[in-house]
């Protein structure tokens, strides 16, 4: 039986005991919704924390359960962000400061460490259009409150951290930026993310800003002195950079500015698909020969194929992570699923001209998709991927360094 036919024959199911701590805490129960902030409807548990479960032999559930048990697992990024159930109430939801996080979720996805950007790219507290100072700082501060009242995730400051959460089965969150837009042209601001937390961040979004040019920009400039300004503070200070969203010449100039390794959290290979969200050959080799990894990435209407442009499942998501081992090499590819609870593909919309989120994904014609078979959602999407790659006969040893241990060996070098 192929990987695909089994994805076929599986029905939805309910999920999972927990498998990190978890006493029912919900978001924000310290207050009263309707008095202290505007409730929104959520979608129903059953239809966006279910999932589609690989199956696997008797002998493939023991590695599996191996791996979970033993084996520290990285998702380079992935959210606990509920979108609600109205497309409508996504901008009005997306403005207030009590938005939901689905520790449940997070919980019996038997993820370890975690790059958590706390969706700062549609954080529109004060502004109209977001990855704004003042948005951001909001943001991460109502998080970390509702994060300290609670005991599934804790925020991480350092290497040392990230070791703790198998243990203490915990997830272990590292704060992170999708972008360095709201530097403006403040080098220092980085020290103070820094002393707020951040240990990750990305140079640019979809379009450019005050570094360099983000990767649907008609015409890409390269990284500029302001941003070579604050890749080199962000080398001394010890926070891991990303360039998932910069463009091609941006992304070279980046590595090359670097003195330490730069990762790519959450992209794929222009050659499986060819889009400006996908990254060409010469960058991925180029991250990969500075010491880089990069985390393979599955949100909807990405990590598609040629092969079969008319579906979306975790079939084309691995032909890009197969892709990637057979040009980089095992020790410089990882997991970045980028998933979130709900429907992702209405927030993509909803926020589409604001972040350029279309021209991202390309001209290429393909049918959209409500979301991605069999990874629909932190709770099954790490799982499932190492599932498939079990299935598939890859030695324990190389699942350990794609799931966790890469990523790992990069922030003990830059933490």
């Amino acid at each position: 039986m192929t990987v695909k036919q089994s994805i076929r024959q599986t029905v939805k199911r309910p999920i999972n005991t927990p498998v990190k701590r978890y006493v029912g805490y919900r978001s924000f129960q310290y207050l009263t919704p309707g008095k202290h902030y505007k409730p929104y409807q959520l979608p129903e548990t059953e239809r966006y924390r279910n999932t589609y479960q690989l199956k696997l032999s008797e002998s493939e559930e023991r590695i599996f359960d191996t791996l979970q048990k033993y084996y520290p697992i990285v998702s380079l990024r992935d959210h606990g962000f509920v979108v609600p159930k109205n497309p409508d109430d996504i901008i009005p939801y997306c403005r207030q400061l009590h938005t939901e996080f689905d520790y449940e979720g997070l919980a019996c996805s038997g993820i370890d460490v975690m790059f958590e950007n706390f969706m700062d790219g549609i954080s529109i507290i004060t502004s109209q259009n977001g990855l704004k100072w003042n948005d951001v700082i909001l943001t991460l501060g109502i998080r970390y409150c509702d994060i300290a009242k609670q005991d599934t995730v804790f925020i991480a400051r350092t290497y040392q951290d990230l070791l703790k959460a198998k243990q203490s089965k915990q997830i272990a969150i590292l704060p992170s930026l999708e972008a360095a837009s709201i530097l403006e042209n403040e080098v220092d601001r980085v020290d103070v993310l820094y002393g707020l937390g951040i240990r990750c961040m990305g140079i640019t979004y979809n379009d450019a800003n005050t570094l360099g040019s983000g990767l649907t920009e008609p015409f890409d400039g390269g990284l500029t002195k302001f941003g070579r300004k604050v890749v080199e503070r962000m080398n001394q200070l010890g926070m891991v950079i990303d360039i998932s969203h910069c463009g091609d010449r941006t992304s070279l100039d980046v590595i090359e500015a670097s003195e330490v390794p730069v990762m790519i959290t959450h992209a794929g290979a222009r050659r499986i698909w060819d889009s400006p969200r996908m990254k060409p050959d010469e960058v991925l080799l180029a991250c990969a020969e500075k010491g880089g990894v990069i985390g393979v990435c599955a949100a909807p209407n990405t990590t598609l194929s040629t092969r079969n442009p008319n579906e979306h499942t975790i079939e084309s998501v691995m032909e890009h992570t197969e892709y990637l081992i057979d040009l980089v090499g095992m020790d410089h590819v990882g997991l970045g699923p980028d998933t979130f609870f709900g429907d992702h593909v209405a927030l993509q919309n909803a926020f589409d001209d604001m972040l350029s989120l279309h021209d991202s994904h390309g001209n290429q014609e393909y049918e959209a998709f409500p979301f991605v078979k069999g990874l629909e959602n932190p709770t099954e999407a790490m799982s499932n991927m190492i599932k498939w790659l079990i299935k598939k006969n890859y030695k324990v040893q190389d699942i350990e360094k794609i799931i966790g241990k890469n990523a790992l060996r990069i922030l003990e070098s830059i933490l």
